[in-house]
Parts: C-alpha cells; structure tokens; sequence
C-alpha cells in the first residue's frame, strides 16, 4: 500500500552565490537579494513540501586556505540564512524554513530570544537545523576548539538553556486581559539561572511563551553521538544512507533506539534521507547520463578536484593527478572522515589521485539503486519503496534556483500525487502540525 512521505528541500549550497558557473546564471538572479528564494520557496510550498533547511559554514576554514574556499565560490562566501528566513515567511504561508544555527555562535539567551521572536512573525513555522561545526571557533573567542563529542555536549548544554528560556513564561502567566487592565504576571515567571560547563545566563527570557509549539529541531550527523544528539532532542533527523533496505532499515532502529534510550518515542522524530535526485525525461538519457559520468574528461575531473578543495581546504589541484595521493598534505584541521569520503573504498598508496576523484564523477540509476539519476516515475518507484520499509520522507538536496527547483519538480509532483505519496499542498499554519500530520 502506498504510504505518504514528507517532502523537504536541503539548500546545500547555504545563502550563497546560486547559479554561479552555470548557465542559468544569465536569468540574472541576484542571490544577495531575496527574490530567488522567495520564488523558489513559492514553489515548494505549492508543491507540498514541509520544509527548506539552508545548510551554513561561518567561517571561510583556515587563514591558509581561505582562497581555496572562495576562488570558485564552492565553500563560500555565505551570507546569514537565519536572516533570510523572514523574507522567506513572507513569501508563504505553510512551509517550514530551517537556517542552520551553530551553538558557538550565539549565546543562549540571545539565541532563545532571536528565534522566539522569528517563532512568531512565521506563525510559528520556524526551525533550527543545529550543527556541530568546530572549525569556526576562532571567530567567537580564543578558547581552543572542542573536540567531536565535546562539541555535541556544548550543543545539548546549549539547546537545553535554549528551552528552559523558552518555558521560563508556564502556563498563566500571560494574562493579557484588556478587561483587568493586566497584561502578565511576574510573580509566575522562573528564574532560570543556568551555570554550566560550557554556557552561564540567568532568565526570565523577554519573550512571550508560543501558542503553537516551540520551533522544530533538526540535525545531521552520523556518528555515535551525533545519533545520540538526535534521539534525545531533534524533531528532524537529516540522514545521510546508502538507499537499499537493510541500510534504511538499520540506521532507522538506531535512531530510533536513541529516542527511547532518551524516554522518548520512536514517532517523535521524522527521519528524512537525503535525495540528490538527477530527474531526466526518459530511460535513455538516464542510461546516457551514467554512461558518460564513468569517463569524466579533464574539465570534470578539475572540477571535483575544486570542490574537493575546497571541503577538505587542501589544494589538490596542485598536485600530480596520475601519482598516489600523500597523506601527509592533509593539516591536522582536516577531519578523517572527509578524507575517508574522498578515498572511498580505494588504496591510498597505490591509487592515482586521478582515479580518486574520478569515483565522484560516477553516477548511478535510480531504479536499480546504483545512484540517483532517474525518470519521475523511477523516483517514485523508489520513495514508494522507503515507504514500505517503514521511512518518513525524503529531502532533495540542491541549490534553489527557481531554473533548478522546476528543472526537479515539474514532472515529478504531479506523479507524486497521482500516486498517493505526496500530499496536495499544505494548511496554512505552523510547522509542528504539518509535520506531525501522519
């Protein structure tokens, strides 16, 4: 039987220059104004997608390897997307939007105060994508950067002042009756005086408490913690898997064993696995597309090579790309994971970097679960299939020039709907209850 998904775009590029070295740069967007999200987030939101979350960096990495990020705008500059978001609730009237907000950023009192107040003027269809980034530190002091699991602690530390401010007003002690002439009782308002390992403020938070829930938490992250980070707090959880069932099916149960390990519910968090779906308009091209993807030429290679760069903040194109890859260029700054990410499943001693970066390159089908480049219809076959085996929905990820948005969901929604898998629009209104919805 087919089961109803929710839908959510993953803005992967962050509030950044969209449509930069392509072609539909000449539809001449700019994308430090507002108008080519609003009208993409338009899009989305007739299109019944409960959710954009803007992914954020920042920082621009390393003094040493700043231009490296910027030279082909492929890890920044980005612009705020916490102060996009109200153009974007302007533009709407259902859809959720997500900045991505870091804890080492904003103290908590500030951060509580900022998003009760943007909870508000969205009707309350805001949420925070909460991440763990520790590069950026250097921006907001001089204390030394947190290890990996350190930082999720500063981050629970963090998100739990967030909320103690937000109940710092119980039920009551908004009064607000013209008849009395009282507007709020003091009296019932808490204290909450928090003195922690990593943060220390005192409240009552000067904010009034929300009529529609507080705003929704998402958060990526994939290790042991970071899973942990999720069960106990987040009502999104961004996954990143290999798409086959046994793999949803695993990395479902450890989420959920997370909640429960945490005294909550399994069906309090919506679990959504990242899409970075390819939609062509028939099987051949599909097939042409693939084919072409396993002999990239030198202009493909190069730019991997730059956006490999750029996330790892080492300059592989400076280096031989028919020898082995050295270890010893990556800094300690460098995480193993990404490293990993770029190696693959190859031999870093006898593999040429060439070949490395030619994996990137390779796509895969949709329908026969090698990769993501597909028709509509194969893509449907494919979410009808998650919803089998149990999945909450999806989040397709890429940039949201409107060129981009119509070139993904033209075709595709309509078969969405005709199939029973993507609901006909949203009700005006907050965000929890279109989430929560089923």
């Amino acid at each position: 039987m087919t089961r109803l998904q929710h839908f959510g775009w993953f803005l992967g590029r962050g509030f950044g220059p969209h449509g930069w070295g392509l072609p539909s740069l000449e539809w001449n967007y700019r994308w430090t104004e507002p108008r080519l999200y609003q009208e993409s987030a338009r899009t989305l939101e007739q299109a019944g997608f409960d959710v954009l979350i803007i992914e954020d960096a920042p920082s621009l990495g390393s003094p040493e390897t700043i231009d490296l990020r910027v030279r082909h705008a492929f890890g920044g500059p980005k612009h705020d997307p916490l102060l996009l978001a109200p153009y974007l609730f302007s533009a709407t009237e259902a859809l959720g939007v997500l900045p991505t907000v870091n804890p080492a950023a904003l103290l908590p009192y500030t951060a509580a105060r900022q998003f009760a107040t943007l909870q508000h003027l969205s009707g309350h269809r805001l949420g925070l994508n909460v991440v763990t980034d520790t590069g950026s530190a250097r921006h907001f002091g001089d204390a030394p950067q947190l290890g990996h699991d350190a930082a999720y602690d500063r981050a629970e530390e963090w998100l739990s002042g967030v909320r103690d401010l937000w109940r710092s007003w119980p039920d009551g002690a908004l009064v607000a009756d013209p008849a009395s002439g009282r507007y709020a009782d003091g009296t019932l308002l808490a204290a909450t005086r928090h003195r922690g390992e990593y943060f220390a403020f005192d409240g009552p938070l000067n904010a009034i408490p929300f009529t529609d829930g507080e705003p929704v938490i998402a958060s990526p992250g994939g290790s042991g913690r970071g899973l942990g980070f999720a069960g106990a707090n987040s009502d999104i959880q961004l996954a990143l898997s290999s798409l086959d069932e046994e793999s949803i099916r695993s990395y479902r149960a450890r989420i959920h064993d997370a909640a429960r390990a945490a005294g909550r519910a399994a069906e309090d968090i919506k679990i959504l696995f990242a899409i970075p779906a390819v939609i062509v308009p028939s099987r051949e091209e599909a097939e042409r597309i693939v084919a072409a993807s396993a002999h990239p030429g030198e202009e493909e290679i190069l730019r991997i090579a730059q956006r490999q760069s750029s996330d790892l903040e080492t300059d592989l194109t400076a280096l031989d790309p028919d020898a082995p890859l050295d270890p010893g260029v990556f800094g300690d700054h460098v995480s193993q994971g990404s490293i990993r990410r770029l190696i693959g499943g190859h031999d870093i001693a006898t593999t040429p970097l060439r070949t490395i970066l030619g994996a990137h390159a390779r796509l895969g089908r949709l329908s026969d679960g090698s990769g993501f480049v597909g028709t509509a219809d194969e893509f449907a076959d494919r979410i009808e299939e998650l919803g089998e085996w149990g999945n909450d929905g999806v989040l397709l990820w890429g940039d949201v020039h409107p060129v981009t948005v119509h070139r993904t969901l033209d075709e595709l929604v309509p078969i969405l709907r005709r199939r029973g898998i993507l609901r006909d629009g949203l009700e005006p209104g907050p965000l929890r209850r279109n989430l929560f919805a089923f």
